[in-house]
């Protein structure tokens, strides 16, 4: 295995990994490190991307003679399967290496989403959402942890926001894809030739340059960027420490670990309504066209993307995660009063497209900061675990998306659309903020005053 060499100014001389054992030696800096994290960011990006079909489920459930009740069945058994192999590759991951199984998930991706195009009856639509939600669980876990590999504390809450350019970025451009397009090839066969070209081509990119930290690199804690020749240096001394009981279970035995993820997977209840539903939504509840509502719900999205990013850079200035995630659950659940009024009335297309930007940015103001602060909270279990922790969030994460969607048909059938936005609304603040308390760090800001590497 080659080693990385940083010469004055930091310029990278030689990089500490091959094409075939991908794995760094030397903790990566300057534009490198920068690189690594972007494609971490663009692998998320992709295997949330290829799954998206919210935008065309107007379209394609009127093609196949599908009520909301077999598609909310449907949706719930793929998102167990993503919900499994969260759980099962997260360990994995911890053990041998993000990278080996990252990168051919992301191929078998490519191909499930060509076959899309081709689906003609519900057992074919099943099979292949099955299969492509598997491969987003495994994404999930293994590019959380690269997220953090790349990124110390005090950026923490940045990086994670450009890692949520891959569940948010994608419903975004999967919606304006769907919006620009739609009007021009008139099918929804469209989306999957253009979504698996997309995958196909950044794939490629992906194989040729993602890299992994060695285990002993992973098992250490990097608060800022200072004192990487520090990291470097004691990499060759620092080994994994022997564990006695499986790494799931070194995570499964500190509560407020998996307690933070089940408050903030109900808390974005919505963001599960508006990424599985949110044009169906739109056309059902204010009467738009399909088009018309793919356009509008990608600008919850946009804003959503936006503030994640202002509020993430925020968060790691202030270094006040719980502070600020606080104060967006509660500014949240007071706009949700508003936002339920406007069902059964006259709302202009400006008008809703102001609505739903303002429920995503105040959804990005709670889920920014909380990112980084799971991040932390796990890494101060044990540094080593970053995969398996994010493993499990993922299959927690899911789990409410499957109670959902065995859910919400029936309330939207029998109540409507207003109902179950109401009740989410509601579940979501009542659940997710006194569970936020239970979480470890200070409210107020909390400046890394020991060693910068642990």
């Amino acid at each position: 295995m080659g080693e990385e060499r940083i010469c004055e100014g930091g310029k990278i001389m030689s990089r500490g990994a091959t094409f075939l054992t991908r794995e760094l030696s030397a903790y990566p800096t300057g534009g490198y490190r920068v690189w690594l994290l972007s494609i971490a960011i663009l692998a998320n990006f992709i295997a949330s991307y290829e799954s998206q079909i919210a935008p065309v489920l107007p379209l394609l459930l009127n093609d196949l003679n599908m009520d909301l009740q077999a598609y909310g069945i449907l949706s719930a058994v793929s998102i167990l399967a993503a919900a499994l192999s969260s759980l099962v590759f997260g360990p994995l991951a911890d053990k041998y290496g993000r990278v080996q199984f990252l990168v051919p998930s992301l191929f078998l991706t490519t191909i499930c989403v060509f076959a899309m195009s081709f689906v003609e009856t519900i057992s074919q639509l099943f099979i292949l959402r099955v299969v492509l939600s598997f491969v987003d669980g495994v994404a999930f876990g293994m590019t959380a942890g690269l997220v953090r590999d790349f990124s110390p504390r005090m950026g923490r809450a940045l990086a994670y926001s450009f890692w949520t350019f891959g569940p948010v970025g994608s419903n975004f451009f999967a919606s304006a894809m769907a919006g620009w397009t739609l009007p021009v090839f008139g099918s929804w066969q469209s989306q999957f030739y253009i979504a698996g070209t997309i995958a196909l081509i950044s794939s490629i990119v992906i194989l040729f340059a993602i890299r992994d930290l060695s285990p002993s690199l992973r098992a250490q804690i990097v608060h800022t960027l200072d004192h990487l020749p520090d990291v470097k240096e004691k990499s060759a001394s620092v080994e994994p420490k022997a564990e006695r009981e499986s790494k799931m279970m070194q995570i499964l035995r500190v509560p407020h670990l998996w307690l933070s993820s089940i408050g903030i997977s109900f808390y974005l209840l919505i963001y599960f309504t508006m990424a599985a539903f949110g044009p169906k939504l739109l056309v059902d509840a204010f009467g738009f066209e399909a088009h018309q509502a793919a356009g509008i719900a990608k600008y919850f999205w946009m804003l959503n993307l936006g503030v994640l990013l202002l509020v993430g850079w925020i968060s790691d200035r202030l270094q006040m995660r719980k502070l600020i995630s606080l104060i967006g659950a509660l500014g949240f659940g007071i706009y949700m009063i508003y936002f339920v009024s406007l069902f059964g009335t006259q709302v202009s297309e400006f008008t809703m497209i102001v609505s739903v930007s303002m429920l995503g940015t105040l959804m990005a103001i709670t889920y920014a900061p909380w990112n980084a602060l799971f991040s932390e909270n796990a890494e101060d279990v044990n540094a080593s675990l970053q995969s398996t922790a994010w493993g499990v969030h993922g299959a927690i994460i899911r789990v409410v998306p499957v109670i959902m969607n065995l859910v919400l048909p029936s309330i939207v059938t029998d109540y409507g659309w207003q109902s179950w936005v109401a009740i989410a609304s509601l579940v979501g603040v009542v659940v997710y903020v006194p569970l936020l308390f239970m979480t470890k760090g200070r409210w107020f800001s909390k400046k890394p005053n020991e060693a910068v590497v642990q």
